[in-house]
């Protein structure tokens, strides 16, 4: 989440926010205590608050100033940083698309090389070029992922043969057996 985005959030619902924020950071900074986010800046949240001003030597006022505010969102983006999982990313485009051979795009030099990296693993990998381009190797390679995962063999790339490609990565790349390798 950006700075600005970050904090049109806080607006909309300023002490909510606030309290969220501080209870996370209660999971890493064990002085401060768990609030409830009840939207209300009560005698809670002045606590946690003046403990956070306190423990990061701001001044202890108990109000949320810039300077608070700055060191608050600058330790609650370190911590989500630390503690959240890896975002999952989007490769392929979205469900009903299809290459079919002779086409492309920058989106298959991915599979092209995933192709490239399994071949270390599984044999009937044709080497190619990840070029990007849908070609004659390329095809005969999603061929032979379609005939292995038992879809119709067509050469094109599609949700079901990517899901295919991706799962066999996932198990002899990504996984801690691949990772010996």
């Amino acid at each position: 989440m950006t700075q600005d985005r970050l904090e049109t959030e806080m607006l909309s619902n300023p002490v909510r926010n606030l309290q969220f924020m501080l209870r996370r950071l209660a999971s890493k900074y064990p002085n401060l205590p768990q609030l409830a986010e009840d939207g209300i800046f009560g005698a809670e949240t002045l606590e946690s608050v003046l403990i956070f001003q306190r423990d990061f030597d701001l001044p202890v006022t108990g109000m949320v100033d810039q300077r608070t505010w700055d060191t608050l969102v600058k330790e609650w983006t370190t911590l989500e940083r630390e503690v959240s999982p890896a975002r999952t990313l989007q490769i392929f485009p979205g469900e009903g698309h299809q290459v079919l051979p002779g086409e492309g795009g920058d989106y298959m030099i991915l599979p092209q090389t995933m192709f490239q990296v399994l071949s270390r693993y599984l044999e009937g990998i044709a080497e190619d070029t990840a070029d990007g381009v849908h070609g004659t190797v390329s095809v005969e390679n999603t061929k032979w992922l379609q005939q292995l995962a038992q879809l119709e063999e067509t050469g094109i790339m599609d949700r079901a043969t990517w899901d295919a490609l991706s799962r066999l990565y996932e198990l002899f790349v990504t996984s801690d057996t691949g990772k010996n390798k």
